[in-house]
Formats: structure tokens, C-alpha cells, sequence
């Protein structure tokens, strides 16, 4: 029993820390969307707190939250803003997608590989499941654990070699 309450209070602390870290964020946005002239309407703070909350692979995928919350947001508005965010650095549509990791997915070209020799490799997302977790646990990183979630960022460095 004690072990499990010990783990509730990690849990509060990194949501806490996940809460501060977030609201530090919007503020920072919203000061950059003053700065850049936009308005701070219920639809952008809505808009933004999808978008910061919410793991979303595309603009449609934000509009049919939004639209949840508030019906008068239209699929226009949220492509609107994710232009303006993404013109202040705020997000990048190159890392707005999510892979497939399932070892029950059935979707086939979840991942496609490419080697630098131009070796290509199209995986199933059972099979790209079967190589991450392959190579997980021979690292030490896996044990009986399962896959929640994987995110994958473009390199950002100036190294011409790097890929």
C-alpha cells in the first residue's frame, strides 16, 4: 500500500511540473502573438491549450477538438493559427505526426527506413514495434514493459554527415 501511494505523489509532482511547464509555455506564446500583432480571442487560448495538451498529428485533428470545446471554431481559424505559431517558432509542422508503435496495429508502411546506401525498408506497424522494442531491450532500456507512445524530431544540427 505504501508503495502505491508513493507512486500517486510522483505522479503529482510530475503533473505539476508538466502543468508549470506548459503554462510557462502559453504565456511565452501568448507574449508572441501580441508581439506580433494577433489578437488573444477564446478561440486562439482554446486553440492553444489543444495544441499544448494534446499530442496532434495534423490541423485536422486539432479542429475536431476544438470543435468539441467550442462549435463556432472553423477548420479556417485553426489552420490560421497554426500559420501564425509556426511563423513565431512556436511549433513545426514537420513534427506534427505521430508513428505507429502497436504490436496489435495492422497498418502496413507505418514506418519507411531509409539507409544511406539507399536500402529501403517499408515496416508494418507490428514489425516497426518487433525492431524498436528489439533494440530497446538489447540496450538495457525494456524489460516486460509495453510501447506508450514514440516521438521522433528531425536532426537540428548543422552537421552535414548527420541524418
Amino acid at each position: 500500500m505504501e508503495m502505491h501511494t508513493n507512486m500517486i505523489e510522483k505522479r503529482k509532482v510530475a503533473d505539476s511540473r508538466s502543468y508549470h511547464r506548459t503554462r510557462m509555455q502559453k504565456d511565452l506564446i501568448i507574449e508572441r502573438l501580441k508581439g506580433k500583432g494577433c489578437r488573444i480571442t477564446k478561440q486562439r487560448l482554446t486553440l492553444l491549450d489543444i495544441i499544448l495538451e494534446h499530442e496532434c498529428s495534423s490541423c485536422k485533428e486539432i479542429y475536431y477538438k476544438a470543435s468539441r470545446v467550442d462549435e463556432s471554431i472553423g477548420a479556417a481559424t485553426v489552420y490560421r493559427m497554426v500559420n501564425v505559431l509556426e511563423e513565431i517558432g512556436a511549433i513545426s509542422r514537420k513534427n506534427m505526426y505521430k508513428i505507429a508503435y502497436s504490436d496489435t496495429c495492422s497498418m502496413e508502411d507505418a514506418c519507411t527506413v531509409v539507409l544511406d546506401d539507399e536500402t529501403t525498408y517499408h515496416l508494418s506497424a507490428k514489425n516497426w514495434n518487433s525492431v524498436v522494442r528489439a533494440g530497446l531491450t538489447a540496450c538495457g532500456y525494456l524489460e516486460e514493459q509495453k510501447i506508450a507512445s514514440i516521438s521522433i524530431k528531425p536532426c537540428g544540427c548543422e552537421n552535414a554527415g548527420c541524418y
